[in-house]
């Protein structure tokens, strides 16, 4: 009798503790602005770049890119094995071919086990051409990502980048494009944890922007981990990480802030700050 006690008493912890240690897992999330446009644009050289973004990229489970355009291969050649990457609307404009489509990619470095399924929609509309930063060359618009994690925690992932310009036409784009993406999110995701990323080209310290940003924020119930945080380290604030908890899932923030190993001596990689997300999922 007593041997069998021995037995079944460490299969009875056993049992007790697997389904909590099933119930939680961690990702790291990073969002990024990568100045990918064609060197007569950016003014430096992206071939030494973008590399050394490729291996800080490695570093984490999930990685929103933005304006990912015209070196999206070298980017991918220095990714370690077994990354994935998918982009967002590649439709290509005749006058700019390597700064069209969406700009857009989600590279993944999650294990086998995590399920990704992925969405993608154009805006409805724009502003510039040849004046006013030219958005309407590119496609812009947001990537839509069900995730389900090994223990079959189900939430969304959505990558934007939304109109430039400080012109009143360029405000109500931005405007309209918020509108598209709430509306999505209220059709497709009653009720679900959702983590929205991005360069949302609305100033932290402009009281118009702000005003459409809470707006915003309020109509999806979204939170604010970070909060303003390059204000410190001298960016201009247009790049946001938002969350909300779902019904059956719900995520603890772990850590959150900007990566600063995303820079060299020579300076930053980018013209964008690298923004992060450490969460439990729950």
């Amino acid at each position: 009798m007593f041997s069998k006690i021995n037995y079944f008493l460490p299969l009875l912890f056993y049992c007790l503790l697997l389904p909590s240690t099933l119930a939680s897992e961690e990702i790291k999330l990073l969002t990024y602005n990568t100045h990918g446009l064609p060197e007569i644009f950016t003014g430096d050289d992206p071939g030494k770049r973008f590399p050394l973004i490729a291996k800080e990229i490695n570093r984490y489970q999930i990685s929103l890119l933005q304006e990912d355009f015209a070196h999206h291969e070298l980017l991918l050649n220095n990714l370690k094995e077994g990354s994935s990457a998918e982009r967002g609307n590649e439709s290509q404009s005749t006058f700019c071919p390597f700064c069209s489509g969406s700009g857009l990619t989600t590279i993944s470095n999650l294990e086998k086990d995590w399920e990704l399924e992925f969405y993608s929609e154009a805006f409805n509309t724009c502003s510039g051409w040849l004046g006013k930063l030219n958005d309407c060359f590119a496609s812009k618009g947001f990537q839509l990502i069900r995730v389900k994690s090994p223990s079959g925690k189900q939430f969304f992932i959505l990558n934007t980048h939304l109109d430039a310009g400080r012109h009143d036409s360029d405000r109500k784009v931005r405007e309209n494009q918020l509108n598209q993406i709430s509306t999505k999110v209220k059709q497709k995701l009653i009720d679900e944890a959702l983590i929205l990323a991005g360069d949302l080209n609305l100033k932290w310290n402009d009281a118009q922007d702000r005003s459409l940003l809470e707006n915003f924020k309020n109509d999806l119930d979204l939170s604010d981990p970070i909060d303003g945080i390059q204000v410190e380290r001298g960016w201009p604030v247009i790049d946001y990480i938002l969350y909300r908890n779902g019904e059956e899932t719900s995520f603890e923030i772990l850590e959150s802030g900007q990566d600063l190993n995303f820079q060299t001596e020579e300076g930053h990689l980018s013209d964008h700050p690298a923004l992060y997300l450490k969460l439990k999922i729950n």
